[in-house]
């Protein structure tokens, strides 16, 4: 299968230089110039994955994952010159799934998209039918289902990004088990980075943010100080 790339971007060097390591690859890439532009694509394409600029005309890179966020579940990387915590805590919160900073490295960004294309498509969140056999898993009143790739808390569906997902996969598959940060991120995209551990703990909290009835008293994930996480057996 060939995977299809959104790069939207407004440096046309920038750009060209994406679009060629990403090209040597096998990726097809798209490329959009301005937000307004990506979010029309992302909605008539069948993108497999976008890297977004934050800094867009016409709609910036925060407003078009929102939007994105409506009604896919689309990989979304943000390559940023924007390096503030608050500013990667902002895009995870939005829904983008993977945030790497200006000036970066092409090879990592190849690794990342590498990454999460696996992530998405080839770990479960994209399986046919065929692929899976109805498999589901619950924690208290959190029912994960694998077939119809879907999480609920008391029966209403919590709305989850795919990274989210694959986290809470992990935890929920094996309850009391208390895993370390790097074995998270190797479990759920197979490579871990040095500047991962903010990003895990975003996800964490847009976790608890989902399923807790009270995120600042975790009933389901729980921190397990100076090892990693666990979510509870309920």
């Amino acid at each position: 299968m060939k995977y299809k790339i959104l790069v939207v971007e407004d440096d046309k060097d920038i750009a060209e230089v994406i679009r060629l390591y990403l090209g040597n690859e096998g990726y097809e890439i798209i490329t959009a110039q301005d937000g307004l532009s990506g979010y029309e694509i992302l909605q008539k394409e069948d993108i497999h994955l976008a890297v977004v600029d934050i800094m867009l005309p016409k709609m910036n890179g925060y407003d078009l994952v929102k939007k994105t966020r409506e009604n896919s579940n689309v990989p979304i990387l943000i390559l940023s010159a924007k390096n503030m915590d608050s500013d990667k805590i902002l895009g995870l919160d939005l829904g983008a799934d993977d945030y790497l900073t200006k000036p970066f490295n092409p090879l990592e960004l190849v690794a990342r998209v590498k990454s999460n294309i696996r992530r998405y498509y080839s770990m479960g969140n994209a399986q046919t039918e065929a692929d899976i056999s109805n498999r589901k898993w619950q924690v208290g009143e959190l029912v994960l289902d694998e077939d119809a790739v879907t999480l609920t808390k008391a029966g209403e569906v919590v709305a989850i990004t795919p990274t989210e997902y694959k986290m809470l996969a992990l935890f929920m598959k094996t309850p009391g088990k208390v895993y370390t940060k790097k074995q998270i991120y190797q479990e759920v995209s197979g490579e871990c980075y040095v500047n991962d551990d903010n990003t895990l703990m975003v996800h964490i909290s847009n976790l608890r943010d989902k399923i807790e009835d009270n995120p600042r008293t975790p009933k389901y994930i729980k921190n397990v100080r100076g090892i990693g996480y666990k979510i509870e057996k309920i």
